[in-house]
């Protein structure tokens, strides 16, 4: 199954004389545009099933399709930027985002507007390997950290302003122009990148293993379509949730296997070999996890049991969201000085406070208590996740770049459908108890009572995984890429 093309020699690049600060700002820009998508129409999805006309679990599949060709294409990035120019990926990728962008601006239904969000996803899952391979060839370890955190503000600030972006957008603007607005930034990008942007990659040619790309479009896709459609309904007894499941764990251990057999993998998990690179998958598993969760679990109960309006509960998650991402350059920076445990350490105990605090929280508990307690965790988060990533990428060989790359931005993005998922189930979970219980007498705001409940629950399984992440943490230790044999 493989195929081969002529054997070219590797074009390798001269980066001695490459000024590396326009390429940093060519790869932030176009990919905070391209992640802020993933969560800018979230907050669109009610007034969408009326215009046009659509069931919502309908209308989810404009969240669960971008997920998923995301969920699809990273794992092939591994392969891709061994076949093209970083020019060629970068350029390619925000001009099928802007394709994409403007599909959607212009749909008259919904058919369409679900092709241009996949045309957009398709843009996004090829820009988040191409943009952290890049800082790892441009940047020496010791000075990964500041850029890294630079990617960061991008990474986490992007989906978490999302929301509340759009929220102010739609309240007096059409739909559209969630669109309209982004079209223009992501022009700029494609103009700028092309007259900024060099070639740092070295083009190598690898086989391309046509096997391996279906077992693997089957594997990640099948858990992230799984997962993501247990946390729209909070329910893993689907046929279609456990069925996508058993299928992509059944592709996913075929696809591993022939990747640990093949002298030319398409994805190396020879990564894990580095036990730095492995603390820091499992690392960023859980904090994706809490983030993802949290971002679903606090806006369902600021306006559930506090009876708050969209637009207001976005508002109150701004701080923290905003704090994360301006933190991510800063604990980037503190990284290339201090080393990994002087943040990580403390970011994972912070982790482990706040989650205990959200476990108490009840319908008396202030609405400016929850903001602080969401700040308290957006910057364990950003304790936790830029310097665990930079960490255990820099113990990678140069060879294993773009495979450590794709290997975290997809478990990355499968953490993120995991931990919806499973929080989603453990909250309906609760509040169905709490109501089976009380079915005899319920009290006039037994509904915000249930949802109490339910949520408490869920960040008291989420305090299980903040402990694991303490625990994990105090194994991790700084390192140093290997000198290539």
């Amino acid at each position: 199954m493989n195929t081969t093309t002529a054997g070219a020699a590797p074009q390798t690049q001269d980066l001695g004389n490459i000024k590396r600060l326009p390429i940093l700002i060519s790869l932030i820009i176009g990919a905070f545009f391209s992640i802020l998508n993933e969560t800018l129409l979230n907050i669109a999805f009610l007034p969408l099933t009326v215009e046009l006309g659509v069931s919502y679990p309908t209308i989810q599949w404009l969240s669960t399709g971008y997920l998923l060709v995301v969920g699809i294409l990273v794992p092939v990035t591994a392969l891709l930027v061994q076949w093209f120019t970083t020019r060629q990926m970068f350029l390619g990728a925000m001009v099928l985002f802007a394709i994409g962008t403007l599909v959607c601006a212009l749909a008259p239904g919904f058919e369409m507007l679900l092709i241009g969000r996949l045309i957009q996803a398709m843009g996004t899952g090829l820009m988040l390997p191409v943009m952290m391979n890049t800082i790892l060839v441009l940047y020496p370890p010791e000075k990964r950290g500041a850029a890294m955190g630079s990617m960061g503000l991008v990474i986490m600030f992007a989906p978490a302003i999302g929301p509340t972006l759009s929220g102010l957008i739609l309240e007096h603007l059409d739909w559209r122009w969630l669109f309209y607005l982004v079209l223009p930034f992501a022009i700029f990008s494609i103009v700028f990148a092309a007259i900024y942007l060099k070639n740092v990659s070295t083009i190598t040619r690898p086989k391309v293993d046509v096997l391996s790309i279906i077992l693997s479009t089957i594997g990640f896709g099948g858990i992230v379509f799984g997962f993501s459609s247990a946390g729209k309904s909070g329910e893993f007894t689907s046929p279609e949730v456990y069925l996508s499941m058993i299928a992509g764990a059944i592709a996913l251990t075929l696809f591993i296997w022939r990747q640990l057999r093949s002298e030319t993998p398409m994805l190396d998990f020879r990564a894990f070999r580095f036990p730095m690179f492995a603390i820091s998958t499992v690392l960023l598993i859980i904090a994706m996890m809490s983030m993802f969760a949290t971002m679903m679990l606090l806006p369902i109960y600021l306006q559930g049991a506090l009876v708050l309006s969209t637009f207001a509960a976005g508002l109150l998650l701004l701080p923290g969201s905003v704090l994360n991402g301006f933190l991510a350059p800063i604990t980037g920076k503190l990284f290339d000085k201090f080393g990994p445990r002087a943040l990580v350490i403390p970011g994972a105990l912070l982790l482990f406070v706040v989650t205990f605090l959200f476990s108490r929280i009840s319908l008396e508990t202030t609405q400016s208590t929850l903001v602080l307690y969401h700040i308290l965790l957006m910057v364990a988060i950003s304790m936790i996740m830029m310097p665990t990533q930079t960490n255990g990428l820099n113990q990678l060989p140069r060879r294993y770049y773009p495979h450590g790359t794709a290997i975290l931005n997809t478990l990355q993005q499968v953490a993120g459908a995991i931990g919806v998922a499973l929080f989603i189930s453990i909250m309906n979970a609760g509040q169905e108890s709490y109501l089976a219980d009380h079915a005899t007498s319920l009290p006039a705001n037994a509904a915000a009572l249930a949802l109490n409940t339910g949520v408490k629950q869920a960040f008291t399984v989420a305090l299980v995984f903040a402990g694991a992440a303490v625990v994990i943490s105090l194994f991790i230790k700084r390192t140093q890429a290997p000198v290539e044999p």
